[in-house]
């Protein structure tokens, strides 16, 4: 718990610092170039990852006849923007359900929430509600307005839960890559008032009820880690903060979830590759996790990309994997 203090407090200051002395070190705005990045997408990944592994095959969408798609629901706006999300459900389920946030990754300043439909598709088949928000990119808008939105994306969800014929005690937070890195902040800042975002008309809480981390780093500063070298190219963690790891660690330490895991964390299930930067903190997150009693499970696939879950011969394990936990922690 003090721990946390001191993280609250320590970004505060630098948020502070940030309005009071921009002109002595300025925040990098060069990246928010209101164009959409579309570096990273399933199919140039795919293009990437069969050099190395040519025996992979990209997971298509798919049609079935139990999973109903509603698409660009409104679940915040700003504006005139207006902040959308897709949902899947099984029409065959009555009962109250799980839902599973799915957040896309990229770095922060590239990807997009059709990157997981076949994931949701599938997840949807098996008797969960799936929802794929956008978030405000780093060519949008710097830290942490994406954890607003996901944060906003977890009270809309709670606020219609019933249309949606979701259990509001079971909702979860899901990411690949940057999405991890969120989810997984969603699962140890819930109801923190630092990153809430502006609230408006709504008495509904951000905490999510359980986590999956696919391939999402949890801390910026890690030793472990690889994020925020700008020696050839800035980086996605520069992009998003609007600082590099050397002007401002205070704010990269308070950007990471390991900083805040607690008493009060959700179950996790980390589901990774065999590229090790990308759980950076994983054990030592767990120790907290354990020092609480709180379930964990890990599940790593040797000779693997970074982005697995999005080909076979990983989709269908990673699938098995997410299903057996929910099914563990929420005994359903």
């Amino acid at each position: 718990m003090e721990k946390i203090k001191c993280c609250i407090k320590s970004v505060s200051l630098v948020f502070l610092g940030i309005l009071s002395f921009q002109n002595l070190n300025a925040q990098y705005l060069k990246g928010i170039t209101h164009v959409r990045d579309t570096s990273y997408a399933n199919y140039s990944a795919f293009q990437k990852t069969l050099k190395y592994y040519p025996n992979c095959t990209l997971v298509p969408e798919v049609d079935s006849d139990l999973v109903v798609e509603k698409k660009n629901v409104v679940y915040a706006t700003y504006g005139k923007r207006r902040m959308l999300l897709d949902v899947f459900s099984n029409k065959q389920k009555k009962e109250k359900q799980t839902a599973i946030i799915i957040i896309h990754g990229g770095g922060w300043r590239s990807g997009n929430r059709t990157q997981h439909y076949p994931m949701a598709q599938k997840l949807a088949s098996l008797g969960y509600v799936c929802f794929t928000p956008e978030y405000r990119l780093s060519t949008e808008a710097l830290f942490p307005a994406a954890i607003y939105d996901v944060k906003a994306v977890i009270r809309w969800l709670r606020e219609n839960a019933a249309k949606y014929n979701v259990d509001p005690n079971r909702i979860v937070a899901l990411g690949f890559s940057a999405g991890g890195e969120m989810a997984a902040f969603m699962g140890t800042t819930g109801n923190m008032p630092l990153f809430e975002g502006v609230v408006t008309n709504s008495d509904s809480q951000s905490q999510v009820n359980a986590v999956v981390d696919i391939d999402g780093t949890l801390s910026f500063v890690h030793p472990e880690g690889g994020e925020g070298d700008d020696s050839k190219n800035i980086s996605a963690g520069t992009y998003w903060f609007g600082y590099s790891k050397k002007e401002q660690p205070k704010l990269w330490e308070a950007a990471s979830p390991l900083s805040y895991v607690s008493a009060q964390t959700p179950p996790f299930v980390f589901i990774n590759s065999s590229v090790a930067r990308m759980h950076a903190g994983r054990d030592d997150f767990r120790k907290v996790l354990d020092a609480n009693g709180i379930y964990s499970e890990v599940h790593e696939f040797e000779n693997s990309p970074h982005s697995f879950c999005l080909f076979e011969p990983w989709f269908s394990p990673t699938i098995q994997y997410i299903d057996g936990f929910l099914k563990k922690v929420f005994k359903n």
